[in-house]
């Protein structure tokens, strides 16, 4: 399995001081944070794609362009790349060179995200987000593996002899996750294409996501990519951790009730009680995570959310050295325990270029 984080890059008040960070130190905290968490062994960054305030990302290869020259082995993905706004063509091109530029260490998150208002502002319209996350897709799904690509769709301008550049790294296209929180249409796409599933369960009670994960399991099967059990299923979460944890839900409460995303709404304990954020001690979010199990089956990567709401540099960084320090390695050892040898490991370039090689060299055998 894969550990990671990721970030939506939200710049918001600290509400025990009054003091709000500029974009400029948001975006410089983000980079200490995605190379702290390498440090501390983290397997996964993840950044998000939002174009409105009060988040900064709205160039996310531009970020994860300099990351990737400040590390050397932790994985670069996107918490979402938005497929309904962003052109297909420009897709292609900007991760096949972040591909290169990082060594081949690049994966991405599609999905259509949560801000209505972007739809109009890159001339879309928000009634059309599935056709467009369909028809979108399908079109950058053949810009990675065809190298001459003649198109017509609804929602955009032909294309005709047309070649993205550069072409992805050893020839094989970034992995693709298709990230819902809601949408069984997205689960269809991704089960339909034998890409990952990745199901940012941060805000829904967990029966929500099982049906949504369990929908991707079999329809991966029934287009015939194997058994349930070898879909690829990636998962959000949240946690704030101290080593007495009642002294994580003190600390942790001013933040959660001012929070843009979910503050002013159901309470601390509510929210813990009915979503996976885990408000503890390192042992508590070990016992949470390792049943999400139970709950959805083997997974590939678990990826957690740690820097919003207002949270200072320091705390973050504290909260890293926890995860990676005395949560991480247990549940890496606590997941490992009992995994069918059916269940594929987490996606990687390397694994996948092996794979390539391994399937054009059976072809030629039966030549």
């Amino acid at each position: 399995m894969q550990f990671g984080i990721f970030s939506v890059g939200d710049v918001t008040e600290d509400p025990t001081t009054g003091r709000t960070p500029t974009d400029a130190q948001r975006l410089q905290d983000i980079l200490t944070i995605a190379q702290h968490a390498e440090e501390v062994g983290l397997d996964v960054f993840a950044l998000g794609e939002h174009h409105n305030p009060p988040f900064v990302p709205s160039s996310p290869t531009t970020v994860l362009g300099y990351i990737a020259g400040r590390t050397e082995r932790i994985l670069l993905s996107t918490a979402t790349t938005l497929i309904t706004t962003n052109d297909p063509v420009k897709i292609a091109e900007d991760y096949a060179t972040l591909q290169h530029v990082a060594g081949g260490r690049v994966d991405l998150v599609l999905g259509r995200g949560n801000t209505g208002p972007v739809y109009p502002w890159f001339g879309q319209d928000i009634r059309q987000g599935i056709p467009l996350a369909v028809e979108h897709y399908a079109l950058l799904h053949r810009l990675w593996r065809q190298e001459v690509v003649d198109w017509e769709g609804r929602f955009r301008t032909p294309l005709q002899g047309f070649t993205t550049t550069p072409r992805p790294l050893d020839g094989v296209p970034p992995f693709v996750w298709h990230g819902s929180i809601r949408s069984p249409e997205i689960a269809e796409q991704a089960a339909y294409y034998g890409d990952g599933f990745f199901a940012n369960n941060i805000f829904w009670p967990a029966e929500h996501y099982q049906r949504l994960i369990g929908y991707y399991r079999q329809r991966f099967e029934h287009y015939g990519h194997g058994t349930p059990a070898q879909a690829t299923v990636g998962l959000g979460g949240q946690a704030f951790v101290r080593p007495r944890s009642q002294d994580a839900v003190d600390e942790f409460r001013p933040y959660f009730d001012h929070a843009p995303v979910y503050g002013h709404g159901p309470s601390l304990e509510e929210f813990t009680a009915q979503t996976p954020l885990t408000v503890g001690s390192p042992q508590q979010v070990v016992d949470r995570y390792a049943g999400m199990r139970d709950l959805f089956g083997d997974y590939q990567r678990q990826l957690f959310l740690v820097d919003h709401a207002g949270l200072p540099l320091k705390t973050v960084l504290e909260q890293l050295d926890l995860l990676g320090g005395e949560i991480v390695p247990v549940l890496r050892r606590e997941l490992a325990v009992g995994r069918p040898a059916e269940v594929p490991d987490a996606p990687t370039h390397a694994a996948r270029v092996a794979a390539l090689a391994a399937q054009q060299e059976s072809e030629a055998a039966t030549v």
